[in-house]
């Protein structure tokens, strides 16, 4: 039986029926929330599970005191490994459950003997390895606030994201290897500690081994909405806005997703490919929630061929893969067989960061293993989860997010505010979930927190209790959705508006396409410019005859308000650092606005002045 099934007939809801569950858990959130902490037995609770449901503003369980950490601790006794660590050096390091609590408790006490207490904040500028997670695990347990930054930023960048929490320790590591290079960041570190008014003595760069001494963990007992950790907006076009996530909300989310939808528990083994400046990262980490043995991974996901990551699947025996449109892209385009390749034991491959096109389910069908349960999911930092995505148990169809997931209240609206099903609207969240910020750091009154997504003007007005989220997206009649990119990115000609993604879905499956960014800048006189930029794989040309198959392509699979005006070799597209076409920015750039983009936010902040040549080039 599904756990969603077992979720049902605990609350006395018909079993096999995912859509009555559903409109339960949107209608009724206070018995939702509340049957989700009593399923997966979170600890003693008293009092109401939501004070409000105005947003923003929702209290949730105002009279529980928790620690996330809690439930980690609840499967120390299991055998085998917590955390597999894994990089490019070639070392495989293993944290076994029966270790895990003495090494957080070692790192905890660490931190108290630098004055760290409750509330303080704890930086970190660390690859993707076990010293991470065990940080941040002894940073949450005596209730100090963590935040995450990669070793992929500079310096600068990282401060310019860190340096607003006023931090009283950095966690930091010498440097790691990426593919046949290794990075050495003790300069970086040095540097970054300055910029964060961090002394050298409140730098760690080793953590402590748990000794005899070492007391047994007992994780600070904290509001349900203490701050567990500020994650960050991507600030491309202003300072990193620090959103503020808390123990409790985290905790409920998490393991609503992990344990009901993807049926993560005990014996599975959970690999997401990410990073720390990404939230897929602290959703990798929420594995240990459920029992599963987490994979860390350092190194270089396309080196030394193109299938390392895959055989880390084979190796690790993972279960849940969790990757992105781009890798399975490169899979794909680099012939990869996974399937007959590597003995794999998947049993579901998650996606996201953009969504995934049906030919890149259709490659996993064939190539990986048939009927392999693809979840793409869509959410966001903002809530560090997936509003809706594959769950177990329902089928998924190609192209499409399986379904809205539970207390997820999900809704595609119209300008007028009214509902759509089989058309495009805004995405909108018209009930509060628990995971959502309690609050922007640094943000007296709430002021930019309800400027983010409670002050979008609608044609009868503001709608001020209802969370827009930024993304096009159309619902089925079958409950299923599909996202046609972000609102503000819309491509908007003629008055017709259409999704990049869709465009994205046809161009990028043409073999000698690398990578693709469309985007729609107004012009004089009512003109409208639409470009396809492009770069190619090794050893392709963008002859005339590309050109054409990507325009009859277009025209024959989408229509002909589709076809790009010009289509451009590009020397690359620009991503923010998790991984984000930055269309919104190049827009700008072409259109001749002033558009102040953070180099630090860029992978390849070198491309935006070729990209604002093209604007100045374009003969109007």
């Amino acid at each position: 039986m599904h756990s969603i099934d077992r979720f049902a007939e605990s609350v006395g809801l018909p079993t096999g029926d995912y859509d009555a569950v559903y409109q339960w858990s949107v209608s009724e959130p206070e018995k939702f929330w509340g049957a989700v902490w009593d399923f997966f037995e979170l600890g003693e609770r008293t009092g109401p599970v939501l004070v409000s449901r105005e947003m923003p503003g929702a209290r949730w369980f105002p009279e529980v005191e928790l620690n996330y950490v809690d439930r980690v601790l609840r499967f120390a006794s299991l055998p085998g490994a917590a955390i597999v660590g894994l990089s490019d050096d070639g070392a495989r390091v293993e944290i076994p459950w029966s270790e895990l609590p003495a090494r957080v408790s070692a790192t905890a006490e660490l931190l108290r003997s630098l004055g760290v207490g409750v509330g303080d904040r704890v930086a970190a500028y660390l690859p993707d390895e076990p010293f991470a997670v065990i940080a941040f695990l002894a940073t949450a347990s005596i209730g100090a606030v963590w935040s995450g930054c990669a070793q992929d930023y500079a310096p600068e960048g990282a401060a310019g994201r860190m340096a607003q929490l006023e931090p009283n320790v950095l966690f930091s590591r010498d440097g790691y290897r990426f593919g046949e290079k290794r990075i050495d960041k003790r300069a970086d570190t040095v540097e970054l500690a300055g910029l964060l008014g961090v002394p050298a003595s409140h730098v760690i760069t080793e953590l402590p081994e748990p000794t005899d001494a070492t007391p047994e963990l007992k994780p600070v007992q904290v509001p349900f909405d203490h701050p567990l950790w500020v994650l960050f907006s991507s600030g491309t076009t202003g300072k990193p806005k620090g959103i503020v996530q808390g123990h409790g909300g985290i905790l409920v989310e998490h393991v609503k997703v992990l344990g009901l939808h993807n049926e993560i528990g005990p014996g599975d083994v959970f690999f997401w490919h990410t990073a720390l400046s990404w939230m897929m990262w602290n959703y990798q980490v929420a594995g240990l929630l459920m029992g599963a043995t987490i994979v860390t991974f350092s190194g270089h996901p396309l080196a030394p061929t193109a299938d390392r990551l895959w055989q880390v699947c084979e190796d690790e025996k993972v279960t849940f893969f969790g990757t992105s449109p781009g890798q399975l892209q490169a899979s794909r385009k680099a012939g990869l067989n996974p399937g007959t390749d590597h003995d794999l034991v998947l049993r579901t491959i998650g996606s996201t960061g953009s969504p995934l096109a049906p030919d890149l389910f259709t490659w996993v069908d064939e190539h990986v293993a048939a009927g392999l349960p693809v979840s793409s999911v869509s959410g966001g930092t903002d809530v560090c989860s997936a509003f809706c995505g594959g769950t177990a148990s329902v089928p998924h169809v190609p192209g499409e997010l399986t379904v809205r997931y539970l207390g997820c209240a999900l809704e595609a609206w119209a300008p007028d505010r009214t509902p759509l099903i089989g058309e495009v609207g805004e995405m909108v969240i018209t009930m509060p979930m628990p995971s959502m910020p309690t609050n922007f750091w640094n943000d007296p009154g709430d002021a930019k927190y309800r400027a983010a997504y409670f002050e979008h003007e609608w044609t009868d007005g503001i709608a001020p209790n209802v969370w827009r989220h930024g993304d096009w997206v159309e619902l089925t009649d079958r409950g299923s959705m599909t996202i046609h990119g972000r609102s503000d990115a819309t491509l908007n000609r003629n008055g017709i508006r259409m999704g990049s993604a869709d465009i994205y879905e046809v161009v990028e499956a043409i073999p000698e396409i690398a990578e693709a960014m469309v985007v729609g800048v107004d012009g004089p006189d009512a003109k409208y410019w639409m470009p396809l930029f492009l770069t190619l794989v090794p050893g392709a040309e963008l002859t005339d005859d590309l050109v054409q198959r990507i325009r009859t392509d277009v025209r024959t699979r989408l229509s002909p308000r589709h076809v790009p005006d010009e289509v451009i070799e590009a020397p690359g597209i620009p991503h923010t650092r998790t991984g984000k076409k930055l269309e919104i920015p190049v827009t700008g750039m072409l259109a001749g606005r002033d558009v102040n983009v953070d180099p630090k936010s860029v992978d390849d902040p070198a491309l935006l002045s070729w990209y604002e040549a093209q604007g100045s080039a374009h003969a109007w």
